[in-house]
């Protein structure tokens, strides 16, 4: 007689969108030992920006964006998986985007630069 492969809690594979939005997630931990009030804000992975009336191209194209709070609702920090996954190539690479646009994206939400968010900025 055969058991699973595997626990039914351990995932045998995750899909490209569960595994970005992991690499958002663990951004988010890192940050949030620094900046408690972290925990205030929602972080949502959309596949990709909505146009808005806007047009753009391949260097235009937002990797992340904001969202203020308002009537009750919690600021909101967005990540495009998408445009984010066309510019790198492995893991490594992608963990390190998705870092740099989670921390441009709460600098702005709280007023800050991204350096003061994470001394570690623009270091990769």
């Amino acid at each position: 007689m055969r058991g699973p492969i595997a626990p039914p809690q351990v995932p045998l594979a995750a899909s490209r969108a569960e595994a970005f939005a992991d690499l958002v997630q663990d951004s988010v931990e890192r940050l949030e030992r620094r900046w408690p009030q972290l925990a205030d804000i929602d972080f949502l992975v959309l596949e990709v920006p909505r146009l808005d009336g806007r047009t753009w191209n391949d260097e235009a194209v937002p990797l992340g964006g904001t969202i203020p709070a308002r009537e009750g609702r919690p600021a909101r920090v967005v990540v495009y998986r998408r445009p984010v996954e066309i510019r790198t190539k492995g893991r490594d690479e992608r963990a390190a985007l998705v870092h740099e646009v989670v921390v441009e994206q709460i600098a702005e939400l709280l007023g800050l630069t991204p350096e003061t968010v994470d001394p570690r900025y623009g270091e990769d």
